[in-house]
This record gives C-alpha cells, sequence and structure tokens, in this order.
C-alpha cells in the first residue's frame, strides 16, 4: 500500500506551513490579469498559479467549478494545471465537492481516486449530505492509492449552518457525526504495529480522511480524534484572520490547512508579488499558530 494522503499531508506541512493556496480563476480576476475568459486564459491562469506558490505551500486547491464552466477545453486546462502542480512538492486538492450512491458515486470514484484515475489529485472534496456511509466506495479506493477524501463537515457559508447544526437523536449535530465517520475511516487505517496516538493522546494521522471545517465562525466541533487533515477555508477574503484561524483550531494543527484564495490572486498577476504575498500569509498563519 502507498503511504496514506494524511501522512503525506503531515509531512508536507510540516515542511512548508498550513497554507493551501486556490486556483479561482473567477471572470474578474482573469479580467484583472488581462486573461481571456476562456480555457486558454484558466491554463495561463492555473500555470502562473502554480509558478508562482508551487514551491512555497504545503497544498494547492483547484476549484473545479471555474473549469468545468467552459466545458471539455476547461476540463483540459484544469488537467494541464493538476499535472503541473502535482511536479511542485505540493500537495493538490480538487476541490470538485462530489458525492452521490452507488453507481454514481463509483464512476466520481473511478474518475478522481482510483488507482489509475484520469485527474491527478491527490486529494478530493466530497459532500457527504447523500450518507457518509454511501462513500465508503470512495474511502476504500482512495486508501487503495493512496489519495484522500475530504467530506465536507462545517462549511463557510452561512446558509448551510442551519442543516450542519441540525441535532441528531444522539445529541451530536450533524456535523460532528461527519468529523466522527471520517475518524472511523482514519482510525481502520491504524495498525497494532505502530503507535495509534502522539504526545497529547491525539490520534497519529493517517488513512484517506479529512474534513472542511470553516475558519469563520466557532464552529464548536470536537476534532480532537480526526487524525486527518482539516480544511479550512475562509482565510483572508472571507474575512477569518489569522487570530481566528488560531482561536478555533487549538488541536490538529500538524494537519490544519488553511485555504486562502483571493487573498493571494489580488496580488498577481505578477509572478514576484504574488509569491510576496504568500511568502507573508505563511508567515502570519505560522506565527500565530505557534504562539
Amino acid at each position: 500500500m502507498p503511504p496514506s494522503f494524511n501522512e503525506r499531508a503531515r509531512e508536507a506541512i510540516a515542511r512548508r506551513g498550513r497554507l493551501c493556496a486556490g486556483v479561482d480563476p473567477h471572470p474578474e480576476l482573469l479580467a484583472e490579469w488581462n486573461l481571456p475568459d476562456d480555457a486558454s486564459g484558466l491554463a495561463a491562469f492555473a500555470q502562473k498559479c502554480v509558478d508562482a506558490f508551487g514551491d512555497l505551500v504545503a497544498a494547492i486547491k483547484f476549484q473545479v467549478a471555474f473549469f468545468e464552466a467552459h466545458g471539455p477545453e476547461g476540463l483540459t486546462a484544469l488537467q494541464v494545471g493538476l499535472d503541473a502542480a502535482a511536479k511542485t512538492g505540493a500537495l493538490v486538492i480538487a476541490d470538485a465537492k462530489r458525492g452521490d450512491i452507488d453507481s454514481t458515486l463509483q464512476a466520481y470514484t473511478r474518475a478522481w481516486l482510483a488507482p489509475g484515475a484520469p485527474f491527478t489529485a491527490d486529494a478530493v472534496t466530497l459532500s457527504p449530505y447523500l450518507g457518509t456511509g454511501a462513500l465508503r466506495p470512495a474511502v476504500a479506493a482512495a486508501r487503495e492509492s493512496g489519495r484522500g477524501v475530504i467530506a465536507l463537515a462545517a462549511t463557510s457559508n452561512a446558509e448551510a449552518r442551519a442543516g450542519q447544526r441540525a441535532k441528531l437523536p444522539d445529541g451530536r449535530s450533524v456535523a460532528q457525526s461527519v468529523v466522527d465517520e471520517v475518524a472511523e475511516w482514519n482510525k481502520a487505517d491504524r495498525g497494532a504495529s505502530s503507535p495509534s496516538a502522539q504526545p497529547g493522546g491525539f490520534p497519529r494521522p493517517i488513512g484517506p480522511g479529512g474534513v472542511v471545517v470553516g475558519a469563520t465562525f466557532d464552529h464548536g466541533l470536537d476534532l480532537s480524534g480526526l487524525g486527518g487533515v482539516i480544511l479550512a477555508p475562509g482565510f483572508g477574503a472571507q474575512g477569518a484572520s489569522e487570530t481566528d484561524v488560531a482561536r478555533r483550531f487549538p488541536v490538529g494543527r500538524d494537519s490544519l490547512l488553511v485555504a486562502a484564495s483571493r487573498s493571494l490572486l489580488r496580488a498577481g498577476p505578477g509572478i514576484g508579488a504574488l509569491r510576496a504575498a504568500t511568502t507573508r500569509t505563511v508567515d502570519t498563519l505560522e506565527n500565530a499558530l505557534r504562539a
């Protein structure tokens, strides 16, 4: 079996810090960068992002929807970007929010997660809101290929909070139940031959599973048993500060990826300016999270 996604993520974070830089080619940003709003513009945008921060950050996250909007040519541009990012040593995350049941989920799995999958991302975001159990075929494929599945638990948009904070009969929130299910996926990968906990009693990061937990609000989730990646969107342009991140994520920081896109990308299109903004952001985050 290849090294698990969570093991590789922990190593990348230890080397490069906790920033996950977003590649989000909004039409407005393409215009600001003097790029056409077509597949050629997407490919140029993605390549410039990879050239600017691919060697500086732990992870690069591609927002798949902006590429899909341009049809087959847009998906070709996405693949070119994914391939380029994979050569930088950063983790490559496809923010695709896939999720379904039965044969449809199997098709998504073949596209993104199975050994030999055509899209070359290290991890894919998945929606568990058709049932976390329905995602198990994707988890099994990710485990086999060494890829990751990052399930939406408590997203950064306010519109989702009522459903994600709804209480189950056992008293847990829906979001907490997602975290707990993902923790079970990772727990299954901890063999008896290696220690199951790090200093402090927290589970050793291993396995394929991570969760999305927004940095923009006090989520109230118990993440201490997760043992996997926490992808925290909302830093920067969406309003979360480095102080907010430090306060809201007191545990699991060895597997924390703090996502920022617009606050970095608005520094472009010059590669030097993008690199400077990225370096400042990495330093700002690391100083706050070491305090």
